[in-house]
């Protein structure tokens, strides 16, 4: 069986319960959930709700048939980078002494990544883009320490006229 991520859109009820029974439909089927973000959306009724996971391709159209038929679930569907944006935002708090603060600073320019706060022995970025972007900045980073890490997860927007969800 080959896993795979998936970049996956709701549009849901916006109303209490709902994201415990979507998840248990991911659980049930043995996917794991790498990053998920919900939002109200344009209408207050619905929430959009974004979830990056890892699982064999046929679950996944399994997985999908079965949100779609949750009350609460308005439409679930799968996007890659051809049918939908897809970015993410990370902030970064890496140790950086006097002597390293160039090497970091050229780093950082190289991802156009955003200095957000220094201090004697830190340095804290914001940086934004594909997942993968965030990877490889976070690798380069790794070699000076990096104290802290926080990432928003994967926001998914349909490219064009066509509707996210």
């Amino acid at each position: 069986m080959k896993m795979k991520k998936h970049s996956i859109s709701l549009r849901v009820a916006n109303k209490p319960g709902v994201l415990i029974r979507i998840s248990l439909v991911f659980a049930r089927r043995g996917y794991n959930i790498d990053s998920l973000v919900v939002s109200e959306s344009n209408d207050r009724n619905f929430s959009s709700m974004n979830i990056t996971a890892t699982g064999d391709p046929e679950t996944l159209h399994l997985m999908l048939n079965q949100l779609n038929r949750l009350v609460d679930v308005v439409h679930a569907k799968e996007h890659n980078n051809e049918n939908a944006l897809q970015r993410e935002l990370a902030l970064v708090k890496v140790k950086c002494e006097d002597v390293q603060r160039t090497d970091v600073l050229q780093i950082a320019d190289v991802f156009k990544a955003r200095n957000m706060d220094i201090s004697d022995h830190t340095i804290t970025f914001q940086v934004t883009g594909s997942s993968s972007k965030l990877d490889a900045f976070q690798e380069l980073l790794k070699p000076y320490g990096i104290v802290e890490l926080i990432r928003s997860g994967n926001l998914i927007m349909a490219r064009g006229s066509e509707s996210t969800t």
